[in-house]
């Protein structure tokens, strides 16, 4: 008879209130905007636990979101359980413990880092933002994206080559003005861009809307 052997990783329900956050986490949230995506798509993104300093290392955000949920008397989120008392059980992922308060430290910083540090393919998410603006327009007004950064994504990529386009086979062109740090093509405007107006047209569909609302 085979020995079962201990999943590395597991997830286990823990009530809000024994979620311990990292003592100094440096890290912002712009919580309101957590509390719209929880209300929206449900509680999706585990916090991490570290076992060894029983806090948490990924999810302060979402905890601080929960917390101020709870407060205002919403109703419980899709994805968490209620315990016999009414309190809150946030789904947790377990198993992992630092070896240090140094490495706790760095994995702390490297979950919030560097996802965002990747930057974005810019013909697929103007493609992406195209399927959801055309479809929901009250999704895309959720992901808060400024007029500013739709403008210098739409200027990196050929409207007839994405999704619904003439030549969408043709290979993308990119129109980089500047190697910008931002990744979005540095922050140079062509003669086309002055006076541009605040409604912006699907370069796809020609649905127009106001970025950013």
């Amino acid at each position: 008879m085979t020995d079962t052997v201990p999943a590395p990783r597991y997830t286990t329900y823990v009530p809000l209130t024994d979620l311990a956050p990292a003592p100094g986490n440096p890290k912002k949230h712009e919580v309101e905007r957590i509390i719209e995506s929880i209300r929206t798509h449900g509680f999706v993104d585990q916090p991490i636990a570290d076992e060894r300093t029983h806090t948490i290392l990924g999810g302060h955000g979402r905890r601080e979101a929960l917390i101020e949920m709870q407060t205002r008397g919403e109703r419980l989120p899709a994805g968490l359980l209620l315990d016999n008392d009414g309190g809150w059980l946030v789904p947790v992922q377990r198993g992992w413990a630092s070896r240090s308060d140094a490495e706790a430290k760095a994995l702390n910083i490297k979950l919030n880092k560097i996802g965002a540090d990747g930057g974005w393919r810019p013909r697929s998410l103007a493609a992406y933002l195209e399927d959801i603006v055309t479809q929901d327009a009250e999704l895309y007004d959720s992901l808060a994206i400024s007029e500013d950064e739709l403008d210098k994504l739409l200027r990196q990529v050929d409207p007839e080559t994405l999704p619904g386009a003439i030549n969408e086979d043709q290979a993308p062109t990119l129109h980089l003005p500047d190697d910008g740090a931002d990744g979005l093509g540095g922050d140079s405007l062509s003669a086309d861009d002055e006076g541009r107006t605040r409604l912006t047209t699907c370069p796809a569909c020609g649905h127009a809307f106001t970025p950013g609302r």
